[in-house]
């Protein structure tokens, strides 16, 4: 059986990822998953958070997603969201000032978008900080 497989990222905007890994961690709508080579076939809903994945060198990368879709097929997986930026091009000052606005108006009025939208900017800051304190530790 093989050890890796093929992952692809997409976003409406554009492919973030595309190549061989030997692991992917996301958050699906009823908890956690892990995918390796041989996982059966699976199509499920994936919350905003991260992706996380295993590289044939067995480097971490770590793609923010606003949440989306995680297809599995026997050699192919794909995540499909609608917006997917690589940690590393996350701005912590933006998500910062939109987290204070989301918490700001939801501290005045209860909004299940504004409630959305604070969890968006939640996982955003997670996955800058997990990724800050890898390139912390490599220097």
């Amino acid at each position: 059986m093989a050890s890796q497989f093929e992952l692809t990222i997409v976003s409406a905007e554009r492919k973030i990822f595309s190549g061989k890994v030997t692991s992917v961690r996301a958050s699906g709508i009823d908890g956690e998953l892990g995918v390796y080579a041989g996982h059966t076939p699976l199509l499920t809903a994936i919350k905003p958070g991260m992706v996380k994945f295993t590289l044939e060198d067995n480097k971490e990368e770590v793609i923010y997603v606003s949440g989306g879709f995680l297809e599995v097929q026997p050699t192919v997986v794909t995540v499909l969201a609608d917006t997917a930026i690589r940690g590393e091009e996350l701005d912590k000052q933006r998500i910062l000032v939109a987290k204070r606005k989301a918490e700001e108006t939801l501290s005045k009025t209860s909004n299940a978008d504004m409630s959305a939208k604070l969890a968006r900017e939640i996982a955003k800051l997670r996955v800058y900080e997990i990724v800050n304190s890898k390139l912390a530790n490599r220097r």
